[in-house]
C-alpha cells in the first residue's frame, strides 16, 4: 500500500515538472513555436519584446559607455556631453534596437522581413508622417480653443544644425519602438490569434515601458495618459493594418514626437526639450493641457486620437469587406 502511494506521488510529481517544463518552453522566447494556447502565445511575445528592448538598450548603453571613455569621458566621476549631445546620442542609440528586433525575427522567429511588415512600400512613412503632423495639429489647435495652451512667439535664435540632428533622432527612435512593438509583437501575434488579443497585447506592451515617465504626475493625469498610450497604440496597429507595413506608424510616431517638442516647443512624456522652432506653454495644470506630462495626457488629445483610430478601424474593415466581396 506504502508503494502505491509513493508510486503515485512520484508520478504526479514527474507530471508537474513535465507541465512546467512545457510552460517554459512555451513562453521561451528562444524558440520560434507557436502551436500553443493563445495567452502563452501572447505572454511569449511580451518576453520576446523586452528580450528585444532590454539586449538592444543594455548594448546601446555600453557601445555609449565605451565612446565616453574614448573621448576621454570618465562617467563614473560624472563626466558627460552636454544635454544636447547625450539627448542626439540616446536617440541614434536606438539604432541597436532596431538591429536586434531584425535580428530577433530573423535568427529565432526565422521568418522574413516582410512578414514583420517591414516592405518595400517606404512611402508609408510620408503618409503616417503627414497624419501625424495633422493629428498634432487638430490636438493642439483644439487645446489652444481652451486657453490651456498659449503661444510665446518663434524662437529668437534657431539651431538649424541642432534641429535637423534632432530630426533625424526621432526618426531613429520612433522606427525603434514600432519595430519592437508592430513588428515583433503585433505581427508576430496577427494571424495566430483574434486581431482583438493581437493589439490589446500590442497596447499594453507599448504602454508599459512609457509608465516611467508618468510616475511624478498627479493620479489624473497618470490615468488620462495610460488611456491615451492606450489608445495611440491601438492607432498605431490600425494605421499599420490598413497600409500593410509598419512604415506609416514609424513615420507617425516620428513626426508626432519631432513636431511636438522641436517644432511646438511643448513637452513631449513629461520631457521638455532643448530647442523649437516656436515657443508654447501650458497655462495652469488641467486635464485639457495635460499639466507638466504634456498633451499627452490631455482627454483633449484622446479624443482625438481615439476619433483618428475609429475613423482608420473602418476604413481597414470596409477595405476588407470589399476585397472579399
Amino acid at each position: 500500500m506504502k508503494k502505491s502511494i509513493v508510486l503515485n506521488q512520484s508520478s504526479a510529481g514527474q507530471k508537474i515538472i513535465g507541465a512546467l517544463k512545457t510552460f517554459l518552453k512555451n513562453i521561451s522566447p528562444f524558440n520560434n513555436r507557436t502551436d500553443m494556447p493563445s495567452a502563452l502565445l501572447v505572454l511569449k511575445k511580451v518576453f520576446a519584446f523586452y528580450l528585444c528592448y532590454w539586449a538592444g538598450i543594455f548594448l546601446a548603453e555600453g557601445l555609449v559607455i565605451g565612446g565616453l571613455f574614448a573621448c576621454g569621458k570618465n562617467f563614473l566621476r560624472g563626466e558627460m556631453f552636454s544635454d544636447d549631445v547625450m539627448t542626439l546620442i540616446k536617440l541614434y542609440g536606438m539604432i541597436v534596437v532596431i538591429a536586434v528586433s531584425v535580428l530577433y525575427w530573423k535568427l529565432i522567429e526565422k521568418r522574413k522581413l516582410s512578414e514583420m511588415g517591414v516592405t518595400k512600400k517606404f512611402s508609408g512613412w510620408f503618409i503616417g508622417a503627414a497624419a501625424g503632423i495633422l493629428l498634432l495639429i487638430v490636438s493642439v489647435s483644439a487645446i489652444m480653443v481652451t486657453g490651456t495652451i498659449k503661444f510665446d512667439g518663434v524662437s529668437p535664435a534657431i539651431n538649424i544644425t541642432l534641429l535637423l540632428l534632432m530630426f533625424g533622432g526621432y526618426i531613429v527612435q520612433g522606427a525603434a519602438e514600432e519595430f519592437l512593438s508592430r513588428g515583433v509583437v503585433f505581427h508576430g501575434l496577427k494571424g495566430k490569434v483574434s486581431l482583438p488579443v493581437a493589439v490589446g497585447a500590442n497596447a499594453i506592451v507599448f504602454t508599459l515601458p512609457h509608465l516611467s515617465t508618468l510616475g511624478g504626475s498627479e493620479p489624473q493625469f497618470i490615468i488620462s495618459g495610460v488611456i491615451n498610450l492606450a489608445v495611440i497604440s491601438c492607432l498605431f496597429s490600425f494605421i499599420t493594418l490598413r497600409t500593410k507595413s509598419i512604415w506609416a506608424a514609424c513615420g507617425l510616431h516620428s513626426l508626432w514626437n519631432f513636431c511636438l517638442s522641436c517644432v511646438l516647443g511643448l513637452n513631449l512624456s513629461g520631457s521638455e526639450g532643448s530647442t523649437s522652432v516656436i515657443n508654447m506653454h501650458t497655462e495652469g495644470a488641467n486635464l485639457l493641457n495635460g499639466s507638466i506630462y504634456g498633451i499627452e495626457a490631455s482627454i483633449i488629445t484622446n479624443a482625438v486620437i481615439a476619433a483618428a483610430a475609429v475613423l482608420l478601424w473602418y476604413s481597414y474593415k470596409k477595405d476588407n469587406t470589399e476585397r472579399q466581396a
